[in-house]
């Protein structure tokens, strides 16, 4: 059922981006991915036109609902460079044998995704054992997916006792709010949104206690990287440096146009940048994250995607699937 509905969307996802984004000529002009209802730093650089100045070229920049989509969209040519796509959708992309590298940890945010449980049904994580046979609408292939897999283990249900449906955050949380769905997870606005309809099963420290990371990453197809490995390491430059600002000096001017750019009001940009964290250039490339973590971490995913069905086979390895080269030139810059 999962396995079936991932490759069908992922399919649709390669459809629907003919005609969605501009495709690049390979000179003038590169298009990055990227979400909307995902605040992030970047998004002043990217306000400001300072990748464009960076490069040299035009940058079009298209939102996506879902990682996965963003991993049709590279394989389709359409889209160079995808912002903060879900470690899990990478995963499921890579173990299919897409091309795909890492090049850079966009965010970690671990109180920002999950599962929330219907007020009415009164379920937390001392009950949770109730939530077999229940209902639930579930983002497939994305990080909510892996971290609800993961989350059903923990309490011991039978995914096989769920009804599974595949929805993006928003839609799940409008599936909530009419109680189509007993449960809903995701990510961004659409967890938000779920929150004002229930409670949330883990808390993002409970979930780090179990070993359930959850962090985005830039993500590039290999060609791309080996092809224009300067440009590339000069935008992860600039997404670098307006982290480092960021990080050392928040200001309301800052938030603003994050919140803006975001399509986000100012209040809900604020509260669901508070969860995130942005890893400094010299974190992302220790052992706790691309220099031997992150792999370690995605071969797990996979295992996991592997039997729950989701995916035919993982890979043996998940090192090819990290490229730290443009990320330490544009350290060096």
């Amino acid at each position: 059922m999962i396995k079936k509905t991932t490759a069908g969307f992922v399919a649709a996802a390669v459809m629907a981006m003919t005609g969605q984004a501009a495709s690049a000529d390979g000179h003038g002009e590169i298009t990055v991915a990227y979400f909307l209802e995902w605040p992030m730093p970047m998004m002043v650089a990217k306000a400001s036109g300072a990748y464009d100045e960076a490069l040299g070229k035009k940058v079009n920049w298209v939102s996506f609902e879902t990682g996965t989509a963003m991993s049709a969209a590279m394989a389709s040519g359409d889209v160079q460079i995808a912002v903060s796509q879900g470690v899990p959708p990478f995963v499921v992309a890579t173990s299919g044998g897409q091309d795909l590298q890492i090049v850079d940890v966009a965010v970690s945010y671990s109180e920002n995704d999950g599962c929330v449980v219907h007020a009415d049904l009164e379920i937390d994580k001392d009950s949770a054992g109730e939530l077999a046979g229940k209902k639930v609408a579930v983002p497939l292939g994305t990080a909510a997916h892996y971290g609800f897999l993961r989350t059903m283990d923990h309490f011991g249900i039978d995914l096989a006792t769920l009804s599974i449906v595949d929805m993006a955050p928003p839609e799940g949380a409008a599936a909530l709010s009419q109680k189509a769905v007993d449960f809903a997870c995701g990510y961004g606005g659409g967890l938000s949104r779920m929150k004002e309809y229930g409670n949330v099963i883990l808390t993002g420290p409970e979930k780090e206690a179990l070993g359930i990371l959850v962090f985005d990453v830039t993500s590039v197809p290999a060609a791309y990287a080996a092809e224009n490995a300067d440009e590339l390491a000069k935008f992860l430059k600039v997404t670098a440096d307006a982290n480092a600002a960021w990080n050392s000096n928040p200001t309301d001017e800052m938030l603003a146009v994050i919140a803006e750019q975001a399509g986000m009001d100012l209040e809900a940009a604020k509260s669901a940048i508070a969860t995130m964290k942005f890893p400094s250039v010299a974190d992302q490339l220790s052992q706790g994250w691309l220099g031997g973590n992150a792999q370690s971490y995605m071969k797990g995913v996979a295992d996991v995607f592997v039997e729950a069905g989701s995916i035919d086979g993982a890979l043996d390895s998940y090192e090819g699937a990290v490229n730290t080269g443009p990320l330490a030139a544009a350290n060096a810059m």
